[in-house]
């Protein structure tokens, strides 16, 4: 398939993640007020879009408190930087397994609930784009499995769909989208859809460049996509993204570093890959402009 080179490009700024990163930076935001500072500078910066996820203000331990959602949604609403807010719905589905001998009972990290749980922050806060991580997949930690069955994604999807709130399908390996597009096709998810393409999480799709545009080529023409790498290859994927037709993430749940040997903060990442777009000739573009493209409702503070 031949490259089309993408124009008019959004940056989405991942802020904070779910990982165990909180301990290695000290610009990873924990609390809300944090967080929403953290977000509201990046959207400054050139993010149209911000992908958040919350944290024990405390501990930095990832959380799914609806308290701290509506403290993240309500700062981010209330200032006067206009944004599209993207929450994570992918928590409550982590296995923890026990030795390979005993794989029962699971173990402390183990946090599975059921997709009302999965999605009630998402019902109660109403951002415009909620994510859909769409398969199960081993993570890097030998005996950790993100969970995300057939069943409990037609029923998350169903229901974001329901609360008109836009599904960003989390895309980690082929699989994902193949069955992204069975969830199109019977009617769970609208379409055209929207995808983030997931690159060099272990165990799923390598970030290498093959891998990368096997998966743009599976992305239906009439969807929506961005992309990013972790780490190091982070704003490499800035360029491909762009290059292959797509949108570009960047932010501290993804990589932690501006350079080597200087961390940085989500505003600088965003600040360097506006820096990439605009150098290859693309235009960045807003908030207004993403939901005109994605057939989106602003949401007014309540």
């Amino acid at each position: 398939m031949p490259l089309t080179m993408n124009r008019d490009v959004f940056v989405t700024c991942a802020v904070t993640g779910s990982g165990s990163t909180q301990d290695r930076s000290p610009h990873v935001p924990r609390s809300p007020e944090q967080i929403a500072n953290s977000a509201i500078a990046a959207a400054k910066a050139g993010a149209a879009v911000v992908h958040c996820h919350v944290r024990d203000p405390e501990t930095g331990q990832p959380s799914r408190d609806l308290k701290l959602y509506r403290e993240v949604t309500e700062r981010i609403r209330d200032s006067d930087t206009d944004v599209v807010l993207n929450l994570t719905a992918g928590m409550g589905g982590d296995i923890v397994f026990g030795d390979v001998e005993n794989p029962f009972p699971t173990r402390e990290g183990t946090d599975m609930v059921g997709a009302s749980e999965r999605v009630a922050h998402i019902a109660e806060c109403l951002p415009e784009i909620c994510t859909l991580d769409c398969g199960t997949m081993n993570f890097a930690e030998a005996d950790y499995v993100m969970t995300n069955t057939p069943g409990m994604l037609t029923a998350m999807g169903g229901m974001m769909t329901k609360l008109g709130v836009k599904p960003e399908i989390e895309a980690f390996d082929t699989g994902h989208l193949w069955y992204a597009k069975q969830l199109v096709a019977d009617g769970v998810l609208d379409a055209p859809a929207l995808v983030q393409l997931c690159m060099g999480v272990p165990w799923g799709a390598p970030d290498d460049l093959n891998t990368f545009m096997a998966m743009v080529n599976n992305v239906p023409s009439d969807w929506t996509f961005s992309g990013f790498g972790l780490g190091r290859n982070q704003m490499a994927y800035v360029a491909a993204s762009v290059l292959a037709g797509g949108n570009v993430r960047v932010g501290l749940e993804d990589n932690l570093w501006l350079e080597k040997g200087v961390l940085a903060e989500n505003y600088q990442l965003v600040e360097r890959a506006v820096s990439i777009i605009e150098n290859m000739g693309a235009r960045v573009i807003g908030p207004e402009a993403v939901r005109e493209k994605l057939g989106l409702s602003k949401r007014a503070p309540k």
